[in-house]
């Protein structure tokens, strides 16, 4: 079962590396949306799957996420990414909290909200000419679309993904999940059960 979890304030020790952390996010019409402040990756794998993104006060909830398939390289302004979503779409998403992480169901629960929210919302469009015929594909199709093509984000997102691939366990050594998963449990039990015979 796959684990995600998030950088925090881990630090890089290669200075190399080109964090795109603090890099901005812009939306519809060059609106800025905020300012990516941690990801979410996936533990076993250390692909990306969401960006966390600072509001700078504008939502209430003050952090929201973005789906790094989402993402694109901002055609206006260097080094920072844009996405096709507007202030109003994002005030619609379920609050992020970052605690929802630590338990899976909780956050697969947040998660289904989340895709919900992202897949429906806006408007559903209709054939002028048969009303009862839609345009828009059904969500499932739009996120296998979504996948299938995965927007290239440049060589400096591409690095920092792969460096987080690569200090994956390092980064996760924290994680009070991944640390004690049901296979390293029974490898617990199994040596206590040595030392006490």
């Amino acid at each position: 079962m796959n684990h995600y979890g998030t950088l925090r304030d881990f630090r890089f020790s290669d200075e190399e590396i080109d964090d795109i952390r603090g890099s901005n996010i812009y939306g519809l019409n060059d609106e800025k949306l905020g300012q990516i402040n941690d990801v979410i990756f996936d533990h076993n794998t250390g692909v990306i799957r969401y960006v966390v993104v600072d509001s700078g006060g504008w939502l209430s909830s003050k952090n929201f996420i973005v789906p790094a398939d989402r993402l694109q390289p901002s055609a206006k302004h260097k080094d920072d990414f844009q996405v096709d979503l507007s202030k109003k779409q994002i005030e619609n998403f379920p609050p992020y909290e970052e605690s929802a992480l630590s338990d899976s169901k909780r956050w697969n629960e947040y998660d289904d909200r989340y895709q919900k929210k992202m897949m429906t919302d806006g408007d559903v469009m209709h054939r002028k000419d048969a009303p009862d015929r839609i345009i828009t594909p059904p969500a499932d199709e739009i996120i296998a679309s979504m996948e299938a093509t995965r927007t290239h984000l440049g060589p400096r997102w591409n690095n920092f993904e792969e460096r987080v691939r690569r200090d994956r366990t390092q980064i996760a050594s924290t994680c009070n999940v991944c640390r004690f998963t049901p296979e390293s449990a029974s490898t617990v039990e199994r040596d206590r059960a040595r030392k006490v015979s």
